[in-house]
């Protein structure tokens, strides 16, 4: 990003700021919103808040290695990856494509969502060699899905995720209220697909596409771990959609260590879910996800300054992870100890940005 661009946003609450101003008010609450009580969403961040760190001093971490690996080929800049969400297009016209670039020139992944534009082809092109995903929302039968595969693998993706928790579509009282109708959820047909989907269809997949690395967002306890692995699941991928599926769940970090020991080490764990700060990033791999998404709060970059805001929540999150490690005594994530987390009591009432607690201020005006 330019050494201007760099200037003005010194804070990742800086940017949440920004693309508040800068959405409408609809767009806004679609981003920032959960279902019906909203719940999920704040048991995310509690989950979060109820982890402390125990330091260890006198350690040489003169330097620091945030890096990582993706699906255990390729170097990626942090263990971090743009998670799908639906309709990008809504903060910034680019969309995936935008964010696909952004994604590529810092070295992180991004997950594409079938439901965001400029669509899977497109949004694959703009981020020529560097590392993908592609989602799938089922629309569709057997024939619809190989469909998706076959294009997805001729696109150049490393892998094909489907999303599992959203067999009906949940009650955002915030769009509902407003009775504001989201384009793309208008136009969406199909959806008793996803509702009657199962785990004969997953045993399809791995027969019809069994060189295509498949990861199942969107799972939320150990038992369903274990019949993912059973089915020859790749990656596994610890999700409450970011609290805006069934309401009153748990928090994902709550969740990750009982599928991280399900899963046994056969498969790969990822997980999102109220992912905000450095500090979460490095709970969240100590934990066993060796992956991370982050959806919001990219979103933010995205809607704030586009492809260059993206980048700014990537080099952001960057230097607050390398300043964590340090501080921890690990000059690596693999340097962190599990016994160097330890439950607290949180401090801060839990809510979408109560990772940023000088938002408040900086809306005032200080």
């Amino acid at each position: 990003m330019s050494a201007e661009g760099q200037q003005r946003f010194q804070t990742l609450h800086e940017l949440v700021k920004a693309a508040k101003l800068r959405l409408n008010a609809n767009i806004w609450d679609y981003l920032v919103g959960g279902t019906e009580t909203e719940t999920t969403l704040l048991r995310n961040r509690a989950a979060l808040d109820a982890l402390a760190f125990r330091p260890r001093v006198l350690r040489d971490v003169s330097n620091v290695d945030s890096t990582a690996t993706f699906l255990g080929q390729r170097k990626i800049r942090l263990p971090v990856a743009l998670a799908p969400v639906g309709s990008l297009d809504s903060f910034e016209p680019g969309g995936a494509a935008t964010a696909g670039r952004a994604a590529a020139a810092f070295g992180v992944p991004i997950i594409v969502s079938s439901v965001t534009e400029p669509g899977l082809e497109a949004s694959a092109a703009a981020t020529g060699d560097g590392p993908k995903v592609f989602q799938l929302y089922v629309r569709g039968d057997g024939a619809f899905i190989d469909d998706h595969v076959r294009r997805a693998v001729d696109a150049g993706y490393d892998a094909f995720a489907i999303t599992v928790d959203t067999a009906h579509y949940s009650r955002r009282e915030r769009d509902i209220a407003k009775r504001f109708v989201k384009h793309w959820r208008a136009r969406s047909e199909g959806m008793n697909y996803q509702a009657a989907l199962n785990w004969s269809d997953i045993a399809r997949f791995r027969e019809k596409h069994p060189a295509v690395t498949l990861v199942l967002k969107g799972i939320g306890c150990a038992e369903d771990a274990e019949i993912a692995v059973q089915h020859g699941v790749q990656v596994v991928y610890v999700s409450n959609h970011g609290g805006r599926q069934l309401d009153h769940g748990r928090g994902s970090l709550a969740v990750l260590p009982e599928v991280v020991q399900a899963v046994g080490g056969k498969a790969r764990v990822w997980m999102d879910g109220g992912i905000s700060r450095g500090t979460d990033l490095v709970k969240a791999v100590t934990l066993g996800a060796e992956l991370v998404g982050i959806g919001r709060l990219y979103c933010y970059g995205l809607a704030a300054a586009g492809e260059h805001g993206v980048m700014r929540v990537l080099e952001l999150l960057e230097d607050e992870v390398q300043t964590c490690l340090g501080l921890l005594g690990a000059t690596s994530f693999a340097a962190v100890e599990r016994r160097q987390l330890h439950p607290a009591e949180p401090v801060v009432k839990p809510h979408v940005h109560s990772a940023f607690p000088l938002l408040a201020e900086l809306e005032r005006g200080y």
